[in-house]
């Protein structure tokens, strides 16, 4: 009996994954039944359970799970040869198990209906409106900065722990959800992530574990980019798998914050998808636009760009990859590069709400 079951399990994998494959298709069936339906039930009730607990449960899962694999490959070794097809059974049932626990519980959150038609948005934009945009970005950024500083060419470091930004990162959806209801972020579950170290090296400056739903930042990033990429991983437990979505939602969360440091975080942080989307169409453009950025937020840049310069390694483009290649799987066409589609969210955005 227990054979039979673990056989059944086992060959689930083919209907889960044409299941999915159907499901694709109909981004509003998955809108209004899932992503606004069984998801946001799901996700409060990871959030209830594992949002008090101080460090990441979910790290820790990983870290118990990685160690049992190693060991049980370890102690099956010679079944490989002696007994395949049992030995490759017990592998796909693991396979089955965590691919229907990670769409049922936020996977099928990336075949929802794209956020630029939930917000009457367009998704294409001219250079004219790039540039239009960009220079408000600038003129935001500097004003916030000489807010702070009263110097164009000091930098800024945040007077705020992590550990600070951590609790004060759900005030901006507070603030946001009277114009977004669906915004509405409650209860907290974010935290530093175990494996910073790790992330870092890999090149991710945090990820959202689907399992726990705890949203994961790593630890030592630059304090500058914290409350971005804390905003960031929050949209993330609140539905929004695509990247680009995540980043334009974790920019609205932040400048829409009461507090300035998040507000001057989160302007800098679109105005660099900006800048670097400029300079990819014309570097002379890009230097005249770049001028006119007060020197202390080009030296928070700098600071953040020699901080994963410093953590390069050869390994990095293969993590990179992997992940692109997830992306790709999971109705990211563009894989990383969705990344930099934010842009298209930030002009059409901006134009109708002026910063």
């Amino acid at each position: 009996m227990l054979k039979k079951t673990k056989l059944v399990l086992a060959l689930s994998i083919l209907p889960q994954y044409l299941l999915i494959k159907l499901l694709s298709k109909s981004p509003e069936f998955i809108e209004q039944y899932y992503s606004n339906g069984l998801y946001p039930f799901l996700s409060k009730i990871f959030r209830y359970v594992f949002g008090w607990v101080p460090f990441s449960f979910g790290d820790i899962f990983y870290a118990l799970a990685i160690i049992y694999a190693i060991q049980w490959f370890y102690k099956n070794r010679k079944r490989l040869r002696k007994d395949t097809k049992n030995w490759f059974i017990d592998i796909f049932v693991v396979i089955s198990i965590i691919y229907f626990a990670f769409h049922v519980l936020w996977g099928m959150n990336y075949h929802r209906l794209p956020l630029h038609k939930n917000l009457n948005l367009k998704s294409e934009y001219s250079t004219e409106q790039l540039i239009d945009v960009t220079n408000k970005l600038i003129e935001k950024s500097n004003s916030i900065h000489l807010k702070i500083t009263d110097n164009d060419t000091v930098k800024i470091d945040l007077p705020l722990s992590k550990s600070d930004i951590l609790k004060l990162a759900p005030n901006g959806y507070e603030n946001l959800k009277e114009r977004f209801p669906h915004l509405e972020y409650h209860p907290r579950s974010t935290k530093k992530s175990l494996f910073s170290y790790p992330l870092t090296y890999m090149g991710f400056s945090g990820y959202l574990n689907p399992l726990t739903n705890e949203a994961q930042v790593d630890g030592i990033i630059p304090v500058f980019k914290f409350p971005t990429t804390t905003s960031h991983e929050m949209a993330h437990q609140l539905g929004y798998a695509a990247e680009n979505e995540a980043n334009f939602i974790g920019f609205m969360a932040a400048t829409n914050h009461d507090n300035i440091y998040f507000k001057y975080s989160g302007y800098t942080f679109g105005l660099r998808f900006c800048l670097n989307e400029i300079y990819m169409r014309d570097e002379c453009l890009f230097e005249d636009l770049a001028a006119d950025v007060n020197k202390g937020i080009l030296k928070n840049y700098k600071e953040t760009r020699e901080f994963w310069e410093a953590h390069q390694n050869p390994l990095e483009p293969f993590f990179k990859i992997f992940y692109s290649n997830f992306l790709k799987a999971n109705n990211q066409n563009k894989g990383m590069e969705s990344y930099s589609y934010v842009v298209a969210l930030l002009v059409n955005y901006i134009e109708n709400h002026p910063v």
